[in-house]
């Protein structure tokens, strides 16, 4: 007895042809496959000596620029050296050098301090000024300019160009301005009170052009319906900043926050021009003191010693961020 087959129509057929057959590979109730094991040989046939060989130069580079000196770091910290005569071994006896100095918790409290002027005063106004420059409606790209241009300007001729406003005369430029209105003048650098608040007021204005640039370039990622829809509700500037602005660069806010932390406690180039620590030791620094210890003595400085404290604060700002990254990380993801 014959079975008569039906023809296939048109859809029929083209299920059939991209259909997947079962094999006993796909067929349910089948032991699953086992993964192959790779080879050495595998390895090799499949790219991988290619890839490796081409990046030794990178990885060749990549040692000798940054893990060798770190390396190097962490040995020299243990002996005692100025790079011309023998090292000697000493163990943790440069820790306790730097921790035993007088001017170790000097120069740790002057640091804190000029981060925490430069945290009042120079991490809002860049976002403060990003969000005026956002509202304006005319040149905006000028103020942009503007705000970039301390940045281009080197950092040495800017510390020398403030150092003459700072002179402590009348004639001075700061003091000539608050002439006008009957104040001053002021010692600034040469003073142990004004001195601190000079280098921040410099530092600021030479750096917040590129945090205003970053925030800038965050706000172009707001929704712009969010303001409108305020407008409506009649929400004033304020209000929008509060509600909409802030709430939307949290995650940036917190990077520039942690980087600025970290940039400010390695601030050596203003009180190193500006003061060299003084008056009375009241601008000393960790990275100007890493620098008097390795470069103070004409005869050659105490490396082991700098480096020892360069690595001290090192590990202070890496244990830092990370637990600064672990503490926000729930609210920068909001």
């Amino acid at each position: 007895m014959s079975t008569v087959h039906e023809p296939l129509s048109a859809s029929a057929r083209r299920h059939a042809d991209s259909a997947v057959p079962i094999t006993e590979e796909t067929a349910p109730g089948s032991p699953p496959r086992r993964r192959r094991i790779g080879t050495p040989l595998s390895w090799v046939r499949g790219g991988g000596l290619t890839a490796l060989l081409f990046m030794l130069p990178m990885l060749l580079i990549f040692g000798a620029f940054s893990w060798y000196p770190i390396v190097r770091t962490v040995i020299m910290s243990l002996q005692h050296t100025n790079l011309v005569q023998p090292a000697s071994w000493v163990g943790l006896g440069n820790f306790r050098t730097v921790i035993h100095d007088p001017l170790f918790p000097t120069a740790v409290k002057n640091t804190a301090y000029f981060a925490l002027l430069a945290l009042i005063f120079g991490y809002p106004i860049p976002l403060a000024a990003a969000v005026l420059m956002s509202e304006a409606r005319r040149f905006r790209g000028v103020y942009s300019a503007l705000a970039y241009l301390p940045v281009v300007v080197p950092p040495v001729v800017a510390v020398l160009l403030w150092k003459t406003f700072y002179s402590p005369d009348s004639t001075g430029v700061f003091n000539t301005i608050l002439g006008w209105v009957h104040l001053g003048p002021y010692p600034w650098l040469q003073s142990a009170t004004w001195s601190m608040p000079s280098l921040v007021l410099e530092s600021t204005w030479a750096n917040a052009g590129a945090t205003v640039i970053i925030y800038l370039a965050a706000l172009t990622g707001v929704n712009r319906e969010l303001y409108e829809a305020a407008s409506v509700d009649g929400a004033g500037l304020w209000h929008k900043v509060w509600h909409i602005t802030l709430p939307q660069l949290r995650g940036v806010m917190l990077v520039t926050l942690i980087l600025q932390i970290i940039g400010t406690a390695q601030v050596f180039l203003e009180p190193y021009l500006f003061t060299s620590g003084g008056p009375t030791n009241s601008t000393m620094t960790i990275l100007l003191m890493i620098y008097n210890y390795a470069f103070g003595n004409s005869l050659g400085g105490d490396y082991g010693a700098a480096t020892a404290l360069s690595l001290m604060l090192a590990l202070f700002l890496a244990l830092l961020s990370l637990i600064y990254l672990r503490a926000t990380r729930s609210w920068s993801t909001q």
